[in-house]
């Protein structure tokens, strides 16, 4: 008969270490830390204490420590948006982001009901060609048919007579990498923040325009409140979706005037983004580049309750739920943390447009005219440098008020917040973060089993609603 060692050196890793947890004397309490968590996938670990006391008494109102967890340390969340880092937190993010969004659009979460009936856009804006590439087709049309055509200098052709299905990998691909310009693909992903601030900035100029204001008179009569959320195509070129929306000059509490509809707004926006052009910093080995969005706009009405034009609230913004989630999973959207060095480059399993995107960041970002874009240190996202989803200031609630309520809701703890002579003293130091092999399981399964949960509770609220 084999000892218990022994038959432990037979077990495999995760199984040792399975053992071991369940075996555990805190395995409940650590149970119930995953748990709290919802299982997420690389957890913060904290060591520390927190101890409120009455400021005139000197009486400990509450303290805890985490000297009696399991391992003296307590997990929080990673709160990673990603989906190929956290699939837990990814939902989590994608949740908030509804909500964040879809308050701009109904009204909720500090932000009036009326905003519904103000006009409202949903806006796609796209980068330019930077060269051709492959690209999907339907009912047996040809990629790109060309007849009669001669080679370019590299020997390729520029057309493709294939059909090509939207889960072809070579949907998205230059057709000619030598001829596909890829210093400006990355010089224009590092300035899309500014060519976004630029397409806003003309909003305002072109509607003074069009409806006989000055600049500063209809910045006294109209604000303009959006937020907006950056996809990455298939050729790896970000393009923006954006809910932009017409309020008073308070902001949502106030109407705009009889004059901005949506009609007048979606004339706008043709305009103000067809007239953005920005220069790239000079550079001697790549000149200046001129940039400036792509022809392809797409501007959509969204509909209010009871309307029939345009798209609904609530499928905007889980679309653009849906995007903020979007990780290295996806072909076009690169790698989830940042690059060392162009070995990391080389030894990624990315297609070659992606490694030469990223091969031409680090290459660029060594230019000491382009330093100040640190395209090096964003070579992992393709020069792209922005948050995957911004907002203006008036246009709803924000990522940290939703957590902080929802962290009241799931609070356990008795909140001295609004006691005037309460003082807190809290001591907390990072000690280490993510799961053993076997923590990482349970996880995992904690993890499955809440999402199956939510998914028949929204089953049970759906069969309710068409009772």
């Amino acid at each position: 008969m084999l000892d218990r060692a022994a038959r432990l050196r037979q077990l495999s890793e995760v199984d040792q270490d399975l053992i071991n947890l369940v075996q555990g004397p805190r395995f409940g309490r650590w149970m119930e830390q995953v748990a709290a968590t919802g299982g997420c996938a690389h957890p913060i670990h904290l060591t520390g204490a927190t101890t409120t006391r009455d400021g005139g008494t000197g009486e400990i109102l509450h303290h805890y420590s985490t000297a009696g967890e399991p391992g003296e340390r307590l997990l929080i969340r990673c709160r990673n948006r990603r989906v190929t880092v956290c699939a837990p937190c990814s939902r989590l993010h994608a949740g908030d982001t509804f909500h964040l969004v879809r308050a701009g659009l109904v009204g909720g979460k500090s932000v009036p009901a009326d905003v519904r009936e103000r006009p409202r856009l949903f806006l796609t804006l796209t980068a330019p060609s930077f060269g051709p590439v492959h690209r999907a087709t339907e009912d047996g049309e040809r990629c790109r048919p060309r007849r009669h055509v001669d080679r370019c200098e590299h020997g390729r052709s520029p057309g493709c007579p294939a059909t090509h299905e939207a889960t072809d990998h070579l949907v998205g691909q230059p057709l000619c990498s030598g001829c596909y310009d890829y210093p400006a693909h990355v010089l224009w992903h590092a300035h899309a923040g500014r060519l976004w601030k630029a397409f806003t900035d003309n909003l305002y100029h072109h509607l003074a325009a069009r409806t006989g204001h000055t600049r500063s008179g209809l910045r006294r009569t109209v604000r303009i409140s959006y937020a907006k959320v950056a996809e990455y195509q298939r050729r790896a070129a970000v393009h923006v979706h954006a809910v932009v929306r017409l309020d008073g000059a308070d902001g949502p509490g106030t109407p705009p005037p009889a004059w901005a509809t949506a009609e007048v707004l979606a004339t706008v926006v043709r305009t103000a983004a067809a007239a953005v052009r920005l220069h790239s910093p000079y550079s001697p080995a790549l000149g200046e580049h001129e940039l400036r969005w792509g022809a392809q706009l797409d501007a959509r009405p969204l509909r209010a309750f009871g309307g029939h034009e345009g798209l609904a609230d609530d499928a905007v913004a889980a679309y653009v739920a849906k995007y903020v989630t979007k990780g290295a999973a996806d072909s076009s959207v690169g790698l989830d943390h940042p690059i060392t060095g162009p070995t990391d480059i080389t030894t990624a399993r990315l297609s070659a447009h992606l490694r030469t995107l990223m091969g031409a960041c680090w290459r660029l970002g060594g230019l000491p005219e382009l330093e100040p874009l640190r395209l090096r240190a964003w070579a992992h996202t393709l020069g792209y440098r922005g948050h995957i989803l911004t907002k203006s200031r008036a246009y709803s609630t924000t990522y940290g008020a939703l957590r902080s309520e929802r962290a009241d809701h799931e609070r356990s703890a008795p909140d001295y917040a609004d006691e005037p002579d309460a003082i807190t003293d809290a001591r907390w130091r990072y000690v280490g973060s993510g799961h053993t092999p076997g923590a990482a399981l349970i996880a995992a399964g904690i993890a499955e089993d809440l999402a199956q949960n939510r998914e028949i509770s929204r089953e049970e609220i759906n069969r309710s609603a068409v009772d």
